[in-house]
């Protein structure tokens, strides 16, 4: 018998910001390491990942790569994620924005080592990279990255940036020679090297970027994984009229997510190229009729201090600054609930800690914010 999926919060649920820790320049993203410090890291679009703890930001950074980066607009330092085995063996990844000698923009993916693994800074020199993907324009670049229940890091990338995905005959996103508007899916070694995982689902194709395991996105700056379920939730940026997010289960890695065939539910560029292909269409997408229009992907709740939040996916909006819930209703409908409002330009990410509570990450007031209940403890 399955369960029944959790109800959407009450319209009367009341939810507030209560800031955390401030002084940050433009953050864009928080995590966590897995282990017992309590640490929270805080990630600077700039090059800069401090740490707050027990309420107070430590004066010396974690990481400073400021001067490997290109920091402006779409560009800089953009994501996070921790080694599962952070805690033994102190690896952690980041993906950033830089230039080679042709003045060509490039993305990064990268090792990093903390030594001892509790240290609170690390030494830019331990850095290793293990993709190095050019980008045609200096937008969508993407961002995310983070440790799937599998062990495997998911690193998303952008379509390459422009308007409508023209790259190519057929756009980048729907282009499987290229990395570019992708999810990918490595192993990684934590000595500097990656494999694929024998299970990718385009390993066999002899034409395909074999660390594919999404292809379709346009520009998915925000995603996190549902650790108790296996679950990617993926806030993926729409071009001009609607925003989406993707569930996809374990099951459906090699799914096409549709882009530039498709904005969200909606036919975009529906050509010749997309007759007779097959998509997966995100649960949930929304218009830019109310004033939203950059989705910004969130967590599924899994703390205690919302109650009413339970199993329901948060998540918000960069231009409005509209935070949201998401859940299915009885008839298996997936409904949107209004929580909070950060303030236009404010909601650049989320974040979540060891016990699953959700943290926003405030890029024009420079302050980590705490989701709370109005009225409780």
């Amino acid at each position: 018998m399955t369960t029944p999926p959790p109800p959407p919060p009450p319209p009367t649920l009341q939810v507030e910001l209560v800031p955390v820790a401030s002084g940050f320049s433009s953050p864009l993203d928080i995590q966590q390491a897995g282990d017992a410090s309590g640490r929270l890291f805080v990630v600077e679009q700039g090059g800069k990942i401090k740490i707050i703890q027990n309420g107070s930001v430590l004066g010396t950074p974690y990481l400073d790569v400021s001067s490997l980066i290109v920091f402006g607009g779409e560009e800089g330092l953009l994501g996070l994620a921790f080694h599962p085995s952070y805690s033994t063996n102190g690896c952690f990844y980041v993906n950033y924005t830089t230039t080679r000698l042709n003045n060509i923009l490039q993305t990064v993916i990268a090792e990093f080592r903390a030594a001892p693994v509790g240290a609170n800074t690390v030494n830019t020199a331990t850095e290793q990279r293990l993709i190095i993907v050019d980008q045609p324009e200096a937008n969508h670049n993407g961002g995310g990255l983070a440790f799937g229940k599998d062990g495997f890091l998911y690193i998303a990338l952008g379509d390459g940036g422009g308007g409508g995905d023209v790259h190519g005959t057929i756009g980048n996103g729907q282009d499987l020679t290229t990395r570019l508007g992708k999810m990918l899916r490595i192993s990684v070694t934590c000595n500097g090297t990656f494999t694929v995982p024998s299970d990718n689902p385009f390993v066999t194709n002899t034409t395909a970027a074999k660390e594919i395991w999404l292809y379709g996105l346009r520009n998915p700056f925000r995603f996190s994984v549902d650790q108790a379920t296996g679950n990617l939730w993926i806030g993926d940026v729409g071009q001009s009229s609607f925003e989406e997010v993707d569930r996809v289960t374990p099951a459906q890695g090699g799914s096409n997510m549709g882009w530039r065939c498709k904005e969200g539910t909606h036919n975009f560029n529906f050509s010749a190229n997309c007759q007779g292909l097959t998509f997966l269409d995100p649960i949930f997408d929304y218009d830019h009729s109310q004033g939203d229009a950059t989705v910004i992907g969130g967590y599924v709740y899994h703390g205690t201090n919302i109650a009413a939040l339970a199993g329901n996916y948060v998540f918000g909006d960069f231009i409005s600054g509209r935070v949201w819930s998401l859940a299915q209703n009885g008839q298996g409908q997936w409904v949107r609930t209004f929580l909070v409002n950060t303030g236009g330009g404010d909601l650049a990410g989320f974040g979540q800690d060891a016990n699953g509570e959700l943290y926003v990450a405030r890029y024009s007031s420079g302050a980590v914010a705490r989701l709370h209940q109005v009225g409780t403890p």
